[in-house]
C-alpha cells in the first residue's frame, strides 16, 4: 500500500514539508509506503473548462506542468494527503489549480481512496483552508481521514512547527488513522467487499 503526499508550498523544505514528513514517517512505521510530491515554484495552469480531459485518455490538455505527471502516480496510490500553507485563509493557488485539473481529468483514480488535508499557518485560516480541500474528497466519494483535532500545525518565528506539540501529535494520529483505514479496506477486499459500483451521475440544471 502507498500514500502520496502533495506539498502545495513553494518551499520544498518549509513548514508544510515538515508537517507532511511527520505524517509520512508515521505511515512508514505502520508499514505503508509513501512518496512526497512538491509543487515548488513552478507555474501551474488553471483549468479552462475546455472538456478536453474527457475525450480519450484521462489527462489534462496542458502537458507543460506537474498535473499529468502527478496523475500517473495517483493511479497506483491507495491514499492521499494534500498539504498547504495558508494564504489569505485559503490553500495556495497553485495547489488548487493542480487539484482542479487532477480531479476533473482523473477523478476515477481518486474515487473511494482515503484522503486528508494538512494545513500550516502562522496563526489563522487553517479550518477555512481545510474545508476547501476536503470538498474535493467529499464530492468524489473519498473517505476523509480525521485525527484528534483538525489537521493543522503552527510554525514558530523560525518557520518550523516543532514548538506546536499538540499539532505534532495530531499529525501522528492522522498517520496512524490513515494506516488503520487502509488496512481495513485491504482486509475487506480480501473478504470480497469492494467499493460500490459507479452509477452515471444525473445532473440537474435549474438555470432556464
Amino acid at each position: 500500500m502507498k500514500v502520496i503526499l502533495f506539498n502545495g508550498s513553494t518551499h520544498p523544505h518549509g513548514c508544510t514539508a515538515q508537517a507532511l514528513n511527520i505524517v509520512a514517517q508515521t505511515l512508514n512505521q505502520q508499514g505503508i509506503d509513501t512518496g512526497i510530491l512538491s509543487i515548488g515554484s513552478q507555474a501551474v495552469h488553471d483549468c479552462i473548462a475546455c472538456g478536453g480531459c474527457k475525450k480519450g485518455t484521462p489527462a489534462c490538455v496542458f502537458h507543460d506542468d506537474c498535473v499529468n505527471t502527478w496523475l500517473e502516480k495517483v493511479k497506483a496510490a491507495d491514499g492521499f494527503v494534500f498539504g498547504s500553507p495558508v494564504y489569505y485563509a485559503h490553500p495556495t493557488g497553485a495547489l488548487l489549480s493542480a487539484m482542479d485539473r487532477m480531479f476533473y481529468a482523473g477523478s476515477q483514480f481518486f474515487r473511494h481512496k482515503p484522503a486528508a488535508a494538512v494545513l500550516t499557518a502562522r496563526r489563522a485560516g487553517t479550518t477555512a483552508s481545510m474545508d476547501i480541500i476536503n470538498k474535493y474528497f467529499t464530492i468524489n466519494q473519498m473517505p476523509v481521514v480525521a485525527s484528534s483535532y483538525w489537521n493543522q500545525i503552527y510554525r514558530d518565528a523560525n518557520g518550523t512547527p516543532t514548538a506546536d506539540t499538540e499539532g505534532l501529535q495530531v499529525l501522528t494520529h492522522l498517520g496512524n488513522n490513515m494506516a488503520w483505514l487502509l488496512k481495513c479496506i485491504a482486509a475487506g477486499k480480501q473478504q470480497g467487499i469492494t467499493a460500490p459500483a459507479q452509477v452515471k451521475t444525473t445532473f440537474t440544471n435549474f438555470v432556464q
